[in-house]
């Protein structure tokens, strides 16, 4: 009998380890490629005041139209599509991916994309629209509404990622 009991485990850990072999390991998230495309006049001016504009509108888990409230990246997105005609992915962590130039802190521009780890650790979980003097727009959090905030300020540098530039000199980029 024991050695029945012991072909009997040994064949159901190898049927267990040849299905768990089999089954295929999740893909890691691959940015789209970013195509550009000619910058119509003042673009980057038409997203930052579209984004500004915005500034007092509710705070949405999901949100992502004016009547409907906010949330960071469904902000971000709106004001792309709205004032550029750019489709951006819908996710911080798709947005900070993207296949666009990383900027140092020290260059940013207007209209770069600005990303923090909020929840601790290093994985993106917020992000914004920079606007120029240190300051970018947001939507903050439950309760909050969107607003202009300060890089400076010491949670926002303690939680600083990085930028992207979606507006690339005198060209936009945008997702196919």
């Amino acid at each position: 009998m024991p050695s029945s009991r012991l072909s009997l485990a040994s064949l159901l850990l190898s049927s267990v380890l040849l299905v768990a072999c089999s089954s295929q390991a999740p893909q890691p998230y691959i940015a789209p490629p970013v195509q550009v495309v000619p910058e119509r006049s003042g673009v980057a001016e038409d997203v930052l005041f579209r984004a500004i504009g915005l500034v007092g509108t509710p705070y949405v888990y999901g949100g992502n139209t004016p009547q409907g409230g906010f949330d960071c990246s469904g902000l971000i997105g709106f004001v792309f599509r709205d004032a550029a005609g750019v489709q951006l992915p819908r996710s911080t962590r798709e947005m900070i991916a993207l296949r666009v130039p990383s900027v140092q802190r020290h260059s940013l521009q207007p209209g770069d994309l600005v990303f923090f780890a909020t929840n601790g650790g290093g994985q993106v979980s917020h992000a914004g629209i920079y606007v120029g003097e240190d300051r970018f727009v947001h939507a903050p959090s439950s309760g909050g509404t969107v607003r202009l905030d300060s890089l400076s300020a010491r949670y926002w540098q303690n939680s600083y990622l990085g930028a992207r530039r979606v507006l690339a000199g005198q060209r936009l980029a945008s997702n196919p």
